[in-house]
């Protein structure tokens, strides 16, 4: 690329310039600590804002009762506070819906980390935020440095203390301007001492622990530093945006330019000392061509093994695609990151190399404009000789009979070429036949590359004058204007097959590309739907060993012993030996990769990689070839680590979800421990103390009750002990449904005897009640448990009893159908609230009540009702009488038991009721 090309403006941040067009603008006022004035700097300035005309309105300040923080507010327009109640207290929050109805031009909203009261709509006061930016409200905030997500670690480290509330760093990135506001440790700490940050007994404290000198101090070199990269990414975004090329030397920026050459090693680790002295960040990068891929193993391995070199040294390490000119590609991509200085390794190629594919380093020394360009020398005592290289568009070596087959077909192509024109010049005038000739050679281009072009187009040449010129048949050219009609054909045919070669190989590689792309993009569609780990586990396996034509073995840690064991193999049966297993768990145990082609066990026959994410290591990933060594390619190691992310990510998503099952059921199992726990601190221990408050009174006074006193003291103490005993059997028997102990014992019952001893057991409980019976003739016997069934009637009877007022109708009846027999008990109580229907037959709810309404239970009736029914082959549910067809106008609840054919032990009769 030439230095006075013209350059257009980035897409990308032209499209973020438009995206942001008619958002807000954000200003961050960023210290290394609380005290150094943030809030302060941001309220002057908001006065200077506001002498020029802009509408300011402090939306949320905190003063902490500072003195000078609270003058500086005055003379601005202040926000009311929105109070919202939490825990039995009512907090002042922002009034986001005033605010954004206000609509200001400029809103102050302190402390952007403050997470807001339970309540609000956003949890974070930074998301309310990003919605006055939304909404074209331009935002002033403060934040500390420990407040960033990412360094979150890092202060902790520094000082001790762990920060909870964090702003993720997008907030920070997406910034429009960021104001950093810095005092001295020394001055901050007179600030303490003076009372300006806290009150006496607290700034003492902060200064034993916080407020240290060292502390302070790597806490200002975080925010100077964080704040120094934030503005050096905003200066490259607005070069691409404004088409400005680089670099602008603000700051030291290093490129490293790696090629397969066995010097490159030497010139990243030079790479890496001459960064270290400028303390300037450095990238490594190796810019792919069709000639570097093209190379052989050896090359490629030792380019792989130079970038991860790099990369371990501290290097962001980058494979370019690039065209033929890779200096420009270098340039260009120089330019877009503001690299200030490149640093390459001296060519050791020869003339004739450099006169075919032209000098990097000589096309970088005369088109680099204000990027330094060294060039490093090599050390021949430690650099071997180089092999000769293969051409720029040169495919891989083909075998020796594979050679001749491609220029036999080659050859009988220009064969057919041959008679084609012979037919052609029998028949019509060709003005020019040659033409014919570079179908040829465009085939075998396209078809097998550049070597059988070449061949194409001399042997056209040749052909077409023995063929075609005068005199025909022979050698010899007569008429001198042939001579160069033929050499500018050769010329011709040559340069048109070496340009079609370079362009088949252009178009195979992003065939290439397109297609591990696509798979990619299949590969994580059926990972998005897997649930299994061992289903994932098997696709990963079989999605690498298909993609990168090698053995796959999956594995991870055990769950009790931690040991790591195979999940899955592709082919299937693959195993371990103890040397394979001992590089394993080494992968495993230091989170980095071993075996083949890494510095770690080199002489495995297997390769191993953690698979890993953000949160920690999950397993390993092994691969091998059946034929051997297991060393990947540059492009082969990098889709290997794009499979790894994919299954790791996969995996971590199959754990989290288990871990949130998990976590659904603990709070379930408390949530149900903490009813059980109510019920029986009340509903059991109120019938005990009726029943030991009643023995109590008649040990030591029964002497003075009479027969029936006494009687009546003891019949209501048995009642007590019924109720309790009731109790007490409802929670054996749902710990029996729980444990899935119950089973049941189904032999044929008749409906009206069942029900009947049902009302005899539930007559104490129903003698203030009207009691309906609804039982046909006839009924067919039912394969049911008797006693179950018993126990759902009296619970369904008891709780009619306990919801319908003294004097109303209770109903228990059998309806006939077709194929079926139901049962239902029906009240005319108030019925159950629609809410409630849903969740009736739940373990330990209960409907609602007055608390001077609140009826006695442990809320275990239902839900053992429908427990039984299910466990007999029923189903049971409710509804609220003025839903049902029978019920017109009346009013209750309805409880309705359903039995299939299958639990007929007799054929129904054809009617129907």
């Amino acid at each position: 690329m030439a230095a006075d090309e013209p350059t257009r403006p980035s897409p990308e941040a032209l499209l973020e310039a438009s995206k942001n067009a008619t958002r807000g603008k954000l200003r961050i006022f960023l210290g290394a600590a609380p005290g150094v004035g943030k809030t302060c700097a941001m309220l002057k300035a908001a006065h200077r804002k506001r002498s020029e005309g802009v509408d300011v309105v402090v939306a949320i300040v905190e003063t902490h009762g500072r003195r000078d923080t609270e003058a500086l507010i005055e003379g601005l327009d202040v926000l009311p506070r929105r109070a919202l109640a939490a825990k039995g207290n009512a907090y002042p929050e922002m009034d986001l819906d005033a605010l954004l109805a206000r609509r200001p031009q400029l809103a102050l909203v302190d402390e952007l980390a403050h997470s807001n009261v339970e309540g609000s709509r956003h949890p974070k006061r930074h998301q309310d935020v990003a919605e006055l930016l939304a909404a074209g409200i331009d935002v002033w905030s403060t934040l500390n440095i420990q407040h960033l997500e990412s360094l979150n670690d890092v202060v902790a480290r520094i000082t001790r203390v762990r920060v909870r509330e964090t702003v993720p760093d997008r907030v920070f990135d997406t910034a429009d301007e960021v104001e950093i506001v810095d005092l001295t440790p020394q001055e901050l700490i007179e600030r303490l001492n003076d009372g300006k940050v806290y009150a006496e007994a607290q700034a003492q404290a902060a200064l034993k622990n916080w407020f240290k000198p060292g502390n302070l101090t790597a806490l200002r070199e975080l925010a100077l530093r964080r704040t120094a990269e934030r503005v050096d990414d905003q200066m490259r975004a607005y070069m691409r945006s404004h088409a400005i090329r680089g670099p602008w030397a603000a700051a030291e920026r290093l490129l490293v330019c790696v090629n397969e050459s066995p010097a490159s090693a030497e010139v990243v680790r030079r790479a890496k000392r001459v960064a270290d002295r400028l303390n300037a960040p450095w990238f490594a990068i190796h810019v792919e061509t069709a000639r570097s891929r093209a190379l052989g193993e050896k090359a490629q391995t030792r380019i792989a093994d130079t970038l991860r070199l790099a990369e371990s040294l501290g290097a962001e390490t980058l494979t370019l695609p690039g065209s033929r000119n890779i200096a420009a590609d270098l340039l260009a991509w120089s330019g877009d990151n503001n690299i200030t200085q490149i640093l390459l390794g001296k060519s050791r190629r020869s003339r004739w190399f450099e006169f075919r594919h032209g000098s990097v380093v000589q096309e970088l020394m005369r088109e680099a404009a204000g990027i330094d360009i060294h060039v490093l020398a090599e050390d021949r005592a430690t650099t071997a000789p180089e092999a000769p290289e293969r051409g720029h568009d040169e495919q891989p070596r083909r075998t020796p009979t594979e050679s001749v087959a491609v220029y036999v077909a080659t050859a009988l192509m220009v064969a057919v070429a041959t008679l084609l024109g012979r037919a052609l010049v029998a028949f019509v005038t060709v003005p020019n036949i040659s033409l014919i000739y570079l179908a040829a050679v465009l085939w075998s281009a396209t078809r097998y590359g550049l070597g059988a072009s070449i061949f194409a187009s001399i042997a056209s040449t040749l052909a077409y004058n023995f063929f075609f010129t005068e005199p025909r048949y022979t050698f010899t050219v007569a008429d001198p204007s042939q001579v160069l009609a033929l050499i500018f054909f050769c010329v011709a045919a040559v340069l048109t097959s070496t340009l079609t070669a370079r362009e088949r190989v252009h178009a195979q590689t992003a065939h290439d590309q397109a297609r591990t792309t696509a798979e990619l993009l299949a590969f994580s569609r059926k990972l998005a739907g897997i649930r299994k780990l061992d289903t994932l586990m098997a696709a990963s396996a079989a999605q690498i060993a298909n993609m990168l034509k090698v053995d796959a073995l999956m594995l991870l840690p055990d769950v009790k012993t931690g040991a790591l064991v195979p999940m899955a193999s592709a082919p299937a049966g693959a195993a371990l030996d103890e040397a394979d297993l001992a590089a394993a768990t080494w992968c495993w145990d230091k989170n980095q990769p071993t075996g083949c082609g890494t510095d770690t066990l080199p002489g495995g026959r297997r390769l191993f990689l953690p698979l890993r994410t953000g949160q920690g290591r999950l397993g390993v990933v092994g691969i091998s070839r059946s034929v051997g060594n297991a060393r990947l390619s540059p492009d082969e190691r990098r889709l290997l680590d794009a499979l790894a992310d994919l299954a790791a990510i996969a995996t971590e998503r199959i754990r989290l979800a288990k871990d949130i099952d998990q976590a659904r059921m603990l709070a379930e199992t408390e949530k149900l421990r903490g009813s059980l726990l109510t019920s029986i601190s009340h509903d059991l221990r109120t019938p005990l103390a009726s029943i030991i408050g009643t023995f109590a009174t008649l040990r030591a006074h029964g002497s003075r009750f009479d027969a029936a006193a006494s009687e009546e003291l003891l019949a209501s103490a048995q009642d007590e002990a019924e109720r309790l005993n009731r109790y007490v059997s409802n929670l054996l028997d749902m710990t029996r449904l729980d444990a899935g102990a119950l089973e049941p014992k189904r032999e044929p019952c008749d409906l009206g005897d069942l029900i009947a001893a049902s009302v005899r057991r539930s007559a104490k409980r129903l003698a203030e009640h009207k009691l309906k019976l609804s039982i046909p003739a006839n009924l067919p016997l039912l394969l049911l448990d008797e006693t179950l069934m018993d126990q759902v009637l009296v619970n369904l009877l008891d709780n009619a009893a306990k919801y319908t007022p003294a004097g109303s109708h209770i109903e228990i009846g059998v309806v006939r159908h077709r194929f079926s027999i139901a049962i239902h008990v029906r009240d005319d109580g108030p019925g159950v609230p629609p809410g409630d229907l849903d969740r009736i037959f739940d373990k330990f709810y209960r409907v609602r009540e007055d608390a001077d309404r609140s009826r006695a239970g442990t809320g275990l009736g239902l839900a053992i009702c429908r427990g039984f029914v299910i466990a007999m082959g029923g189903r049971i549910h409710a509804r609220n009488r003025s839903e049902t067809s029978d019920g017109g106008s009346a009013h209750g609840a309805e409880f309705l038991i359903e039995f299939s054919p299958e639990l007929i032990a007799e054929a129904l009769p054809e009617t129907t009721a």
